[in-house]
């Protein structure tokens, strides 16, 4: 609050009646403790700056790193030859953006079912799409894939594999 002399705080003047400001019959300016109000008003200025950007960032990191936990996916691709839904599940190891998923499921086509493992490493970019490779192990085959995820609402988003002789789309949830 200012008071009738134009500082912060109680109002009260400040004159000879105080030893922390200066006397009156100074030829400096008549408000003698305007240099403290202009650097405390400065300092909280400085203050309110560094606790904004700080909230802005605090706001921004956690959609660079939140690839970290246990993730399910269900995709429905083709694998091994044949059309089928994977149903399987992971866990990302993240720092900064990147991450390292290993996983596994199972790979149900034509009323049958195999066993399938994966390793993902891949990058996300703030905000927005997640891109990366993988390989895929199934049987005697081993795949290797180019990955792309695009949220949908925060820990769901639409994801596609693609490969040679391996592609599938569907959601992962979690991660």
């Amino acid at each position: 609050m200012l008071d009738d002399i134009g500082n912060i705080g109680p109002s009260r003047r400040c004159g000879a009646e105080t030893a922390s400001c200066r006397r009156t019959d100074s030829p400096r300016p008549s408000n003698p403790c305007r240099g403290w109000t202009i650097l405390l008003a400065a300092f909280n200025m400085k203050n309110f700056r560094l606790a904004l950007t700080a909230a802005a960032l605090a706001a921004a990191l956690p959609a660079t790193a939140h690839a970290e936990g246990l993730g399910a996916e269900i995709n429905y691709g083709r694998a091994d030859g044949h059309w089928g839904t994977e149903i399987g599940a992971g866990y990302a190891m993240g720092i900064a953006g990147f991450s390292l998923t290993p996983g596994g499921g199972v790979y149900l086509r034509d009323g049958d079912t195999k066993l399938y493992g994966r390793v993902e490493a891949a990058y996300t970019l703030p905000m927005s799409a997640t891109i990366g490779a993988g390989v895929r192990f199934s049987g005697d085959n081993i795949r290797p894939y180019a990955t792309l995820a695009m949220p949908i609402i925060p820990k769901l988003r639409a994801k596609a594999n693609v490969g040679p002789k391996y592609y599938a789309v569907g959601l992962t949830l979690g991660y």
